[in-house]
């Protein structure tokens, strides 16, 4: 009887051990999911170059700027056609700043702020498409058909720079990131270029 006593007692204390192990492993299981989400909260992972910093620190001013001239179109413009195109713009370039500015600040570079990069800089061999002061001044100041024409005349051009300056991307950037954006960048702005320029044709 005692023998069978102590089996039983060693039986009893073998498995409260396993419950208590058992238990014991719930709380990481718990904890997987949030671990699990972690990597994706972090932007740009994988390597970059110079070329891809230069990419976001010039495209965002450029983004910026297109949003600027997008969002007077939509109290100057006359043609329902530049404000839709006006529209889809804004609508795409805003989500595409916002993640440039994420990959600065990943790559520990500065974000630059607004109206850091100066609109004459067009003209000295700064970021391609990008319309001076005299060209601001001049779409700020116009409205209705007047408006409409020089908005698609200002904006096609602002395209057709960053469409060659993400198609150096493309080429000559090191992260996926980067290419992945520069080439739809190509994709749609070629796009939007294509439309304007048939707006342009159908204007009085």
């Amino acid at each position: 009887m005692r023998h069978l006593a102590a089996i039983g007692a060693v039986l009893l204390v073998t498995a409260c051990g396993s419950t208590d192990a058992h238990d014991a492993g719930h709380p990481p299981a718990a904890a997987s999911p949030a671990a699990s989400t972690a990597p994706s909260t972090a932007p740009s992972a994988g390597p970059f170059n110079g070329t891809d910093v230069q990419f976001a620190t010039d495209m965002i001013p450029h983004h910026r700027q297109a949003v600027d001239m997008a969002a007077m179109a939509a109290t100057k413009a006359s043609d329902p056609g530049v404000k839709a195109i006006a529209a889809k713009i804004r609508a795409g370039q805003e989500p595409e700043i916002a993640t440039m500015a994420g990959w600065l600040t990943a790559w520990g570079e500065p974000v630059p702020s607004p109206g850091a990069m100066h609109h004459d800089m067009g003209d000295m061999g700064g970021m391609p498409g990008m319309l001076t002061d005299t060209e601001l001044r001049q779409l700020g100041a116009a409205s209705g058909a007047a408006f409409d024409k020089l908005f698609l005349t200002l904006m096609i051009k602002h395209h057709e720079g960053a469409v060659e300056t993400a198609t150096t991307a493309q080429a000559q950037g090191e992260s996926p990131a980067v290419k992945q954006l520069a080439g739809a960048v190509v994709a749609s702005q070629t796009a939007e270029i294509a439309e304007m320029k048939a707006l342009l044709d159908k204007l009085p």
